[in-house]
């Protein structure tokens, strides 16, 4: 397996736009459809944020993240891990904490001492990974979410 800048591999945008739609934003964000999603993926880079990486093995890709200037509006932190997901097959690889250790490597090899992330839901996860819990809060939609950092 290798983890790869999904610009370089745009085979794989419609895929990985389905499941960031499916997990993070149907039924969440009503101002947002499948092919914003898609429109958004073509437009990322490799050295500025937005950056989404995917993890891929014998030619299937198998999860993505991505780093964000900011993926809480209602805090003035930088940057985020975000959009974090593995498909259902193929969870419990460590394919999860495989793509985060790449993302926290480029996250510091453009400069940054922190790096966060907001959960809803696995907040456990988190913690047992070693990051620093800082608060609980609301998101601009009102969604409850914890707010994580990890000094790189």
């Amino acid at each position: 397996m290798e983890i790869v800048h999904l610009i370089d591999n745009k085979e794989f945008i419609n895929e990985v736009a389905g499941w960031l739609y499916k997990e993070f934003v149907q039924n969440i964000r009503n101002d947002i459809d499948l092919d914003y999603v898609i429109r958004a993926l073509h437009n990322r880079r490799k050295d500025s944020t937005p950056i989404t990486l995917i993890a891929v093995e014998d030619n299937i890709c198998l999860g993505t993240i991505t780093l964000f200037q900011n993926d809480l509006k209602t805090m003035q932190l930088t940057p985020w891990l975000g959009a974090l997901y593995v498909k259902d097959i193929y969870r419990a690889r460590g394919i999860a904490e495989k793509l985060m250790n790449e993302l926290e490597l480029l996250t510091k090899k453009l400069g940054f001492k922190d790096l966060y992330l907001r959960t809803e839901h696995t907040a456990a996860y988190y913690r047992k990974l070693g990051w620093k819990y800082i608060c609980k809060t609301k998101d601009e939609l009102g969604i409850d979410t914890e707010v994580f950092k990890k000094e790189l």
